[in-house]
């Protein structure tokens, strides 16, 4: 079995492949050079639009390289990618249930992951592998939503997998996930309770800048089938939004 987590590294990261937990630190890639998320955050965090950001630096270019998606500073690299994604999900849950307005940290992201053992930040290696799969269907299918990852974009995006430092499993994953038809009931079938409902759909705004009826169409369907309060959808939205910006 591929790691999920690794993976989503490389979506929500740099184009390298830290292995190694939320907040914890990376080890040896084999095959590669090692390095911790910090020292990503470090180098990329001046780099604005071409690699400063979330999905501005990692595969998520290779793989939407048609779309805005959303960028994120390098205070969120620092988390790695489920941890970013279960922060941003669990700071607007937190609100969500508290009755208050949507919020973010000072500098936009929220600096801490979510407390373990919780649905944003499940505790065995096991459900965060089955959550790392669930947050990377939705990123693509998010992408799909527009329709336009046809035949030739696909050939382009599979010819630049083969120059990452991928196994085979992981880039059957991705290959199998683009080809497949979209289907939202699938992605929504994944959330496991509610906090892994919002914490899919975080990962699927964070795969676009959603600005074209076929994407909040998408969105709209998305939430209806993972049974997301109008208000829960509201302020995961304002979080992501508060955190990031068009890519």
């Amino acid at each position: 079995m591929f790691d999920a987590k690794s993976l989503l590294d490389q979506f929500l990261g740099g184009g390298n492949s830290p292995h190694g937990g939320p907040g914890r630190p990376s080890q040896q890639t084999p095959g590669g050079g090692g390095f911790d998320l910090s020292q990503l955050g470090n180098q990329l965090g001046g780099l604005g639009g071409l690699g400063g950001g979330a999905l501005a630096g990692g595969l998520a270019t290779i793989l939407l390289t048609s779309k805005k998606g959303r960028k994120l500073g390098g205070k969120a690299l620092q988390l790695g990618g489920m941890a970013v994604v279960g922060a941003l999900a669990y700071r607007a849950y937190q609100n969500y249930q508290a009755g208050r307005p949507p919020a973010v940290s000072a500098n936009g992201t929220p600096s801490l992951p979510a407390p373990e053992g919780t649905p944003f930040n499940p505790a065995t290696e096991t459900d965060q592998q089955l959550l790392g799969q669930s947050l990377l269907r939705a990123m693509i299918a998010a992408a799909k939503a527009d329709g336009h990852v046809d035949a030739e974009e696909q050939a382009n995006i599979f010819a630049q997998l083969d120059r990452l430092a991928l196994d085979s499993e992981a880039k059957a994953f991705v290959i199998d996930e683009l080809r497949a038809p979209l289907d939202v009931d699938s992605v929504a079938r994944a959330a496991r309770t509610p906090e892994e409902g919002a914490e899919i759909y975080t990962a699927s705004l964070l795969a676009i800048d959603v600005d074209n009826p076929a994407e909040r169409g998408y969105l709209a369907l998305l939430a209806a089938r993972l049974h997301l309060d109008d208000a829960l959808v509201q302020h995961l939205h304002k979080t992501v939004e508060g955190a990031s910006e068009p890519a």
